[in-house]
């Protein structure tokens, strides 16, 4: 199994160390631990990231099967898809943006452009960012998850994320959610596992208030 980038024990300890609030989440939560599970390739990753976007858990999954059954043992192969016709795509539920986008992704993943995860792993986090968000519709958020739960990067605060955000609030207990702005400042403590404190963010949502 895939090992995280940092020792676990050490960033809980400091998360732990530098913000009581997040450890009392910690505690509640029966002090679980973050685990990675990768998927194939960073193309299959990224793959269902597209598929995903703006759509309930159910309707892209549901989605994401229709297009793993058009590849042999459903394992999508970029050159493969770049062969699909659109109608194909289009009865399997892919709109026609999303079409446009992972279409886009199987060229680059043919050009080499989409590295695989031990290439990728000897990239920092912003290149990684700057190299796999030149594909269409493939933003930072996505990048980052990548980055936290493919990677087990340490240092990954995710801004955007309104999980985050509102995990954030209820934990510090504050009135209202911080904006990216204000998360950034507010976490820069956690350096440098702010992973581990946007999981934790997570994990606070799922706790009874």
């Amino acid at each position: 199994m895939p090992q995280l980038a940092f020792d676990w024990d050490a960033a809980i300890a400091h998360i732990r160390a530098v913000d009581p609030r997040m450890a009392a989440v910690h505690d509640a939560a029966g002090r679980p631990r973050l685990e990675i599970k990768r998927y194939r390739s960073p193309f299959e990753y990224l793959l269902r990231a597209i598929i995903f976007q703006q759509l309930a858990g159910k309707a892209a999954t549901t989605i994401h099967g229709r297009v793993l059954d058009l590849f042999e043992r459903r394992r999508p192969e970029p050159a493969r898809l770049l062969k699909l016709p659109a109608p194909r795509l289009r009865k399997a539920g892919v709109s026609a943006n999303k079409q446009k986008a992972v279409k886009d992704l199987a060229r680059r993943a043919v050009a080499g452009e989409i590295p695989g995860f031990a290439a990728l792993g000897k990239l920092d986090d912003e290149a990684i960012i700057d190299r796999l968000t030149q594909v269409h519709g493939v933003g930072r958020w996505t990048v980052e998850m990548l980055l936290m739960f493919q990677l087990g990067r340490p240092d990954v605060l995710p801004v955007n994320d309104l999980g985050v955000q509102k995990g954030f609030a209820r934990a510090q207990s504050l009135p209202v959610a911080p904006t990216p702005k204000q998360l950034a400042q507010l976490a820069d403590h956690w350096r440098p596992y702010r992973s581990v404190g946007s999981w934790l963010c997570w994990r606070a949502l799922e706790l009874p208030r």
